[in-house]
């Protein structure tokens, strides 16, 4: 084999690892393409491109971890430095935010829970603008569920929506854990409690894992923590919503053990666990973004695959289990593309059942199925799109409990 044909396999091997490593970084800090969020148009970076072509820079990043409009920030709370002032984005419009709401693969109770919000918020602002007396309003709120359901992305979009509904004036998300808010000696977990609260004021403050913070021993400190967060969601109630966030019973515990959390936490939205069709419309919409195809017989295969793992929805992890299992097969799909001689656009599209197979670790049957169909043959074409299989495999399109007009296709 001579030089030009192992630098043609490096290229390949090259564009797949940076599809690899785009879709990782994209996933549960980002909203414009979070893999729970409704679909997009396909990336531009999806056009053909030259071998020797540069990948464009990745988008700059400033104010800590503040992504896109800016209207979206994360931080856990560690860093010593004080957050640059930050300018509030204008709000969005609420037909959009609830659009995308919408869009939103399940959470059926969730998308009603937050509709009676909005529409609650709404009346409040109009009573205040007419002059009449309302109310004290209390929006922080208790998300509890299994890993991967969506929580951190839901509690992104209420910051928005409160922001648009004229609630918070910046609209921002701060997300900390028990790391981020309790220090290691006397005095020190309030000062660091204080500043992660001053970064979240006009946004929200999402604690994932707040059952953490209860004592666990006499010299622990996160009783303390809790305290200056009870006092900063009275001193700030007009400017600052606190999501607590964690398992189901957890969170009882968590918020019954003390008076002053059950009186200021008394939202609670419970989000369920993804069903089979609902990941499997994951696994498509993975697909969409980033310009993958799939015939009927290797969407199946998919199908099987993710039931297979899918045997604890807290170890599999709901939606990030559907990445992982995405992203197992773009690992494989790159490995058998790197040996063929000639590789098209269309290979670099297709996903065949070698892949998933391989991904599953049948060795045996992924080399039967690659000499049974070439892979120059093998794959979705424009012609003949994908139809599922009559034999009580329904798919996400006929599926009562993913979302209406929610298909990525």
């Amino acid at each position: 084999m001579d030089r030009k044909d192992v630098s043609k396999k490096d290229q390949i091997i090259l564009q797949q690892l940076d599809v690899i490593r785009t879709m990782t970084e994209n996933n549960l800090g980002r909203m414009g393409t979070d893999f729970w969020g409704h679909p997009t148009a396909p990336p531009e970076a999806a056009k053909p491109r030259t071998p020797d072509a540069p990948s464009p820079a990745p988008p700059l990043k400033t104010d800590g971890n503040k992504e896109g409009a800016g209207n979206s920030a994360a931080s856990t709370g560690n860093d010593d430095t004080k957050a640059p002032g930050q300018t509030a984005p204008p709000p969005e419009k609420i037909e959009d935010l609830q659009s995308e709401l919408e869009g939103y693969i399940g959470l059926t109770a969730i998308k009603k829970e937050v509709k009676n919000l909005i529409n609650m918020v709404t009346v409040y602002q109009m009573r205040k603008d007419h002059g009449l007396p309302t109310t004290d309003l209390s929006l922080h709120m208790v998300f509890s569920g299994n890993p991967g359901t969506g929580k951190t992305t839901v509690a992104r979009l209420m910051a928005r929506i409160y922001h648009s509904l004229g609630i918070l004036s910046k609209g921002q998300l701060v997300e900390v854990d028990r790391s981020g808010l309790v220090a290691g000696y006397v005095g020190q977990t309030a000062i660091k409690t204080t500043k992660v609260v001053d970064s979240a004021l006009g946004g929200v403050l999402f604690i994932d894992e707040a059952y953490a913070l209860n004592g666990r021993a006499e010299n622990d400190f996160g009783q303390e923590a809790i305290d200056t967060l009870l006092k900063a969601m009275e001193d700030h109630r007009d400017d600052l919503v606190v999501i607590a966030a964690g398992y189901d019973g957890l969170m009882d515990d968590f918020v019954h053990s003390n008076p002053g959390l059950e009186s200021r936490f008394n939202r609670f939205l419970h989000f369920d666990d993804y069903n089979l069709d609902e990941m499997l419309s994951i696994f498509d919409m993975q697909c969409k973004k980033g310009c993958y195809q799939l015939d009927g017989e290797t969407r199946e295969m998919v199908r099987d695959f993710i039931q297979e793992e899918n045997t604890n929805s807290i170890a599999f992890g709901n939606a990030r289990g559907v990445r992982n299992i995405f992203e197992q097969i773009l690992v494989n799909q790159a490995n058998r593309l790197a040996t063929q001689e000639n590789v098209s656009r269309d290979d670099l599209m297709k996903m065949i059942p070698h892949d998933i197979l391989m991904s599953r670790g049948m060795e045996e049957d992924a080399e039967n199925a690659a000499n049974q169909s070439p892979p120059e043959s093998v794959g979705l074409t424009e012609e003949k799109p994908a139809a599922p299989k009559p034999a009580g495999n329904s798919t996400v399109e006929k599926s009562g409990s993913a979302s209406e007009g929610n298909e990525p296709f």
